[in-house]
């Protein structure tokens, strides 16, 4: 059963804030990744039936305003998913962050270590800045050898060089290089879910030309993270792959590492039961106070 979804759009600072809510039970803050992909290719209906997920659209995306300074830093993300929690009155959510949506989870837990109940990382990193983008470079080059024989993989690998080389200038652009890479993002695009026809059409990118460049690292930091954390990665994820998860398990206290076998970068569209059935687990060993 689908459960409705209400939208709503709040102020924060003369910003408008936009978000999504669909659910039952503990509040779940979602958070997307890009930065500047649209928050719908979360929407995860399975764990709706256990949990009140509110999908952000984060600053700069979709519906919300765009930042006037172009700060898109990670405690300004932040610090506006955590306005949200605040209007909502959700008291220890759980924060289920992807990619770079776990960027802002992280910081979360940073900025207000007292205030989530646990906390998802899923296909995320540490780090923004060179040396995940080498690791991704040499992740995409992998990913091309090891389907050799497929035209769209090969395709895929130009498409995220056209990507970091600044190809991709506005939305449209963007789209277009998005649509070739897809095939990336799974560990084996050509058996997805008849769903995943449906998600693939839908998928939208907000670009902010005002957005200013921004490096973030934190690894000297996870120690302090002591909060419930589960940490999602896909085995044959190029964007933020096992390299990370495995020091994101290392470094926080007490974190639980899963690994989708042979799963990439957007698990729960590529094996959604499996994908809402450790969450599930996590939620239940750790429920919210």
């Amino acid at each position: 059963m689908t459960i409705p979804l209400s939208k709503h759009r709040i102020l924060i600072n003369g910003v408008e804030q936009s978000f999504h809510v669909a659910g039952r039970g503990p509040f779940c803050l979602v958070h997307s990744g890009g930065p500047g992909f649209h928050w719908s290719y979360m929407r995860m209906p399975q764990l709706e039936q256990m949990m009140t997920m509110v999908y952000i659209e984060p600053v700069g995306t979709g519906n919300s305003g765009a930042l006037p300074d172009g700060d898109y830093s990670m405690p300004r993300y932040a610090y506006y998913a955590h306005q949200v929690a605040q209007h909502l009155g959700a008291q220890n959510p759980y924060f289920l962050g992807h990619s770079h949506g776990g960027f802002v989870g992280l910081q979360y837990a940073l900025d207000y270590p007292k205030e989530l109940g646990g906390l998802i990382l899923y296909s995320s990193a540490p780090c923004m800045g060179p040396e995940l983008g080498m690791e991704q470079v040499r992740q995409i080059e992998l990913y091309a050898e090891r389907w050799t024989d497929r035209s769209e993989a090969q395709e895929a690998k130009r498409a995220w060089m056209d990507l970091i080389t600044g190809a991709a200038q506005d939305r449209e652009s963007t789209l277009t290089v998005l649509q070739r890479l897809l095939p990336a993002f799974f560990g084996d695009y050509w058996n997805l879910p008849q769903e995943a026809e449906e998600w693939k059409a839908a998928i939208d990118f907000s670009v902010d030309p005002n957005r200013q460049p921004y490096t973030w690292d934190v690894r000297n930091l996870l120690d302090t993270v002591r909060i419930p954390t589960l940490i999602l990665v896909g085995e044959y994820d190029f964007n933020c792959g096992p390299r990370w998860a495995a020091e994101l398990a290392e470094k926080i206290p007490g974190s639980q590492l899963y690994t989708f076998k042979q799963g990439g970068h957007m698990n729960h569209v590529e094996t959604p039961r499996e994908f809402s059935q450790v969450v599930s687990d996590f939620v239940q060993l750790h429920p919210c106070d």
